[in-house]
């Protein structure tokens, strides 16, 4: 598993820039356009942590892959808040989801929790508050 930074010492998001980051990003009207929602919507979402957004060129955006079709990914939600009970802030959560890990079957924990083995990540994330 691999080491992740909690809120205290994350890093901002420049320094985030690179192979830990998704391939595609959506601003959020994009994101209430593809979840056919009101963008209030999404910012509750968001606030609830059933949705991550972070800051990129100044703009809060979604990593593409976490909304698939026309929802959420179904356990992005319960990682989020396993996360951010650990102390991740959303940056570091952001870093925590796109880390490579070869011993996942997606290669991350992001693109794992769109297959099969998406309750090894909610596991892994859990395993991080202790």
């Amino acid at each position: 598993m691999t080491d992740s930074v909690p809120s205290g010492q994350a890093a901002s998001g420049a320094d985030l820039a690179g192979p830990s980051d998704p391939a595609g990003w959506l601003a959020l009207p994009d994101v209430a356009e593809r979840l056919d929602l009101s963008i209030s919507k999404v910012h509750q979402m968001i606030r609830d942590r059933e949705l991550l957004a972070v800051r990129r060129d100044g703009v809060r955006r979604v990593p593409a892959d976490l909304v698939a079709n026309r929802t959420v990914l179904k356990h992005l939600p319960g990682v989020l808040t396993l996360l951010a009970d650990a102390g991740y802030d959303d940056e570091a959560a952001l870093r925590w989801l796109y880390e490579p890990d070869d011993t996942l079957s997606g290669g991350t924990p992001a693109a794992t929790l769109g297959g099969d083995h998406a309750r090894e990540v909610k596991r892994r994330a859990q395993a991080l508050g202790f």
